[in-house]
């Protein structure tokens, strides 16, 4: 165990209780001076309590924290900062319209008498983007005008200019692709070597395994071990997690595979892509990844309706089908799940009931009339099968935590009982026994004769889950793999442009 002389970071034995929810259990979290300590653990384990106990949010109703060897009895947010411990959040939280250097200083801004002194502040904005990230970015760009990873350098560099010593990163990768993940690594790297220390929290467990020195695994508000990633295996991780032994972290398909359902022929957008051509069959899914800007976004969009292709066709089940609109997808029985599930998926005023069932409602529907004993009985079975945590059915979609309102706007789709499911990021920020339970609902309804269109950007759940993964780059299908050829490394250099060569997946 480390000594207490090294910790940055000492919580023991912090309980922390909700009525009759015990969200903490004498939970612990110690992390060293200069390293990068993963936290880890499924939604509702405790990772955002004993976080928000950290950062003064929450007063714990017992345990004793230490910080940088100073026993704190009471902390509030403004007082764990000047103790030198800042938080990266996962919303950015930055104004839009300030600059870069107004930013950094807000609340800290250097004065001559009661004035702001711009010219220093910009000068000291720039010294620091230079020291700690070798940028010279200009100090009077506007936030709104950087991109997410530049935005998340301002918030750390915010930190580093008030002397931070510990750094809490809440999923900091969530919203970046791959390159910029590989910068922001670096930085956090470079940060550790000058002596500061840093909570990474993430689902992505190669991250965790990529980046951490040491990991606290959390599970039903108790820290359940401390492991060295590098050392051990992500199985081991994930079952310590979810207190399973997940074997394998997909699921196996048992699905025979079919006719063509969707089939797509020299479909474009310009300037987004052109003549890409494929087909998913009854009983398949199909991975479908690219780059940022390589269109395969716009092609997904055009699938469902929302936009128009200017060339090629699309058919389901042999019956052309260049829908208008998503009204007419939808009647075609093509459901979408998106990305931005709280912003295009559910409706947080709404309960979990009306979510669900918001586009399937015909099924239960006869002259008019809902039948709401079969509306309620598919919509329990889709809460138990996907583990959704809500009190009852008819609890307002924004009491849940963010997963499980995932899980309710995957749910609403998959409740149509469509013959096609275009996937759109369905896993991101889910933890990863959530993610066995949407990959293990997903096999059954391929079981049932559906065509499943994956889109992902994690190239190891594509190579994982998938039967076969196409790659998008710069708007051309370039490459296929079936799934004796998946390896996230090649996968990765296709969608690079490294591997341009179109091979067909065996059917």
């Amino acid at each position: 165990m480390e000594s207490q002389e090294n910790l940055a970071i000492d919580m023991r034995g912090i309980s922390k209780s909700f009525g009759v929810v015990k969200a903490l259990i004498e939970a612990d979290l110690q992390v060293s001076r200069g390293s990068i300590h993963g936290l880890v653990g499924q939604n509702g384990a405790g990772k955002s309590t004993i976080i928000k106990v950290l950062a003064g949010i929450l007063k714990p109703d017992a345990g004793t924290i230490r910080i940088n060897g100073e026993t704190v009895s009471k902390l509030t947010p403004a007082s764990v900062e000047r103790l030198g411990v800042h938080f990266i959040h996962q919303d950015r939280l930055l104004v839009p319209t300030a600059t870069i250097a107004e930013a950094i200083f807000l609340n800290h801004e250097p004065k001559i008498g009661p004035f702001v002194n711009h010219r220093e502040m910009a000068r000291r904005a720039s010294a620091l983007l230079k020291q700690y990230f070798d940028l010279d970015l200009p100090p009077g760009m506007l936030v709104q005008d950087l991109t997410t990873a530049q935005q998340k350098i301002v918030q750390i560099t915010r930190a580093l200019a008030q002397k931070a010593s510990v750094l809490v990163l809440d999923e900091p990768t969530a919203a970046l692709v791959k390159k910029e993940v590989d910068s922001l690594f670096r930085v956090l790297r470079r940060l550790k070597d000058d002596g500061i220390a840093i909570i990474f929290i993430s689902h992505y467990m190669k991250e965790i395994e990529d980046l951490c020195d040491a990991v606290t695994v959390m599970r039903n508000g108790t820290d359940v071990g401390v492991v060295d990633p590098r050392s051990t295996a992500i199985d081991d991780i994930v079952a310590m997690m979810i207190n399973r032994d997940v074997g394998e972290m997909f699921p196996r398909r048992r699905s025979t595979v079919g006719a063509p359902v969707l089939q797509v022929s020299g479909l474009g957008m310009a300037p987004y892509f052109s003549d890409v051509s494929f087909d998913v069959k009854a009983g398949e899914v199909v991975g479908l990844t690219g780059l940022l800007g390589s269109g395969v976004k716009e092609l997904i969009q055009c699938l469902f309706g929302l936009d128009r292709p200017d060339r090629g066709s699309v058919t389901i089940d042999g019956t052309a089908a260049n829908f208008p609109s998503p009204v007419s997808a939808v009647s075609n029985e093509v459901a979408l799940v998106p990305e931005d599930r709280r912003a295009h998926g559910v409706a947080v005023g709404l309960s979990v009931r009306e979510n669900i069932s918001l586009a399937s409602l015909s099924r239960y529907s006869k002259g008019g009339f809902v039948s709401r004993s079969a509306e309620n009985a598919s919509i329990d079975g889709l809460i138990k099968e996907l583990s959704i945590k809500t009190p009852h059915r008819d609890a307002l979609v924004k009491t849940l935590s963010g997963g499980n309102q995932q899980k309710v706007a995957l749910a609403k789709w998959l409740s149509c009982q469509s013959k096609v499911y275009i996937l759109d990021e369905p896993t991101v920020a889910v933890d990863v026994g959530a993610k066995v339970e949407i990959y293990t609902l997903l096999n059954r309804l391929a079981a049932e004769g559906a065509a499943i269109l994956f889109m992902s950007s994690d190239l190891l759940e594509l190579a994982g889950f998938c039967d076969r993964v196409l790659v998008i780059y710069r708007g051309e299908l370039v490459n296929e793999y079936a799934a004796g050829e998946l390896d996230s490394d090649v996968l990765l250099s296709a969608a690079s442009g490294a591997r341009t060569t179109a091979r067909r997946a065996s059917a």
